[in-house]
């Protein structure tokens, strides 16, 4: 009929989405049309991951504030954030453990995971860690990766010292950017994490972090009774790796009982049917919107 066909996503039986097509068949644009379209219509909390800086001038024009994530920026995201409602329970060490074993695995590159010893060491040292902030919950108790790094290397297993080396780059060396307490302030209704300047090697690991800071944002909302839409640009990135492909699988499932509505912006229906696993996003999205495809997909 050529009129235009609107749909309310929090109608549907889940309101997850996935914006699918051909690279420069409009797959930022008609995120871009239904972020502004959110943000005038509801008073939902809207975060965007953006890798490749495409999101800023609308984000700017709505008075949305721009995080810029790269190893020079003076703008830091800390991974070790948690908040007392990170989990359903009355343990959100339990969750947040989860992710800081994404997190490490992603930066040992083990193929097959990591060994049942090596993610034992891990969850021995997180309650160390995170002690005083659970006794004390103010801001400047909250932990760094430098603090699990500290921990790691007191313990006597050579499991301990090869995660510990591994993280040594990203505590000590040249990729320290995520190892500073936060010091944005995340309560614009609007917000969008640049990661451009980030590069390869730090480009998955800000999308995993990325993705943990919208987690934490999103179980603050829910006690206040307000949604969380969340805009994954180049979603494939997290997708390769089978960590961060697991977490945000998880993220996945657990979003819509938060009040959370993710929204993943990919090229290819192939890379959502790559695995059984990854196949799990496609199937618990409601909402897809597909553009002009490849002849394979």
């Amino acid at each position: 009929s050529n009129n235009l066909i609107m749909v309310d996503r929090k109608a549907l039986k889940n309101p997850n989405g996935l914006i699918l097509g051909t690279p420069g068949s409009g797959k930022s644009f008609s995120a871009k049309r239904e972020i502004a379209n959110a943000f005038l219509v509801s008073n939902d909390d809207i975060i965007i991951c953006d890798p490749e800086a495409e999101y800023t001038a609308l984000v700017m024009r709505l008075n949305g504030q721009v995080i810029k994530i790269s190893p020079s920026s003076t703008q830091y995201i800390n991974p070790m954030d948690i908040n007392l409602n990170y989990a359903d329970d009355d343990n959100p060490l339990g969750m947040k453990s989860d992710f800081i074993l994404s997190l490490c695995e992603l930066i040992m590159g083990a193929r097959d995971g990591m060994e049942p010893e090596e993610k034992s060491v891990i969850d021995r040292c997180l309650p160390l860690v995170y002690q005083k902030y659970l006794n004390d919950p103010k801001p400047e108790n909250m932990p760094i990766l430098g603090d699990l790094y500290d921990c790691l290397r007191e313990q006597k297993e050579r499991q301990a010292q090869r995660i510990a080396t591994a993280l040594e780059i990203y505590v000590n060396g040249s990729l320290r950017v995520f190892n500073h307490q936060t010091n944005v302030e995340l309560d614009n209704r609007l917000i969008c994490f640049d990661i451009k300047e980030l590069g390869k090697q730090l480009k998955k690991l800000g999308m995993l972090i990325v993705q943990d800071a919208v987690w934490g944002r999103v179980t603050a909302n829910r006690s206040a009774g307000k949604s969380t839409r969340y805009y994954a640009d180049e979603f494939h990135l997290l997708l390769k790796e089978e960590q961060t492909a697991a977490y945000s699988v998880e993220i996945w499932k657990r979003f819509r009982k938060w009040g959370g509505i993710p929204t993943a912006l990919t090229q290819n229906v192939k890379d959502l049917l790559a695995s059984p696993e990854v196949s799990n996003i496609f199937e618990n999205s409601d909402f897809v919107y597909m553009l002009n495809q490849a002849n394979g997909d």
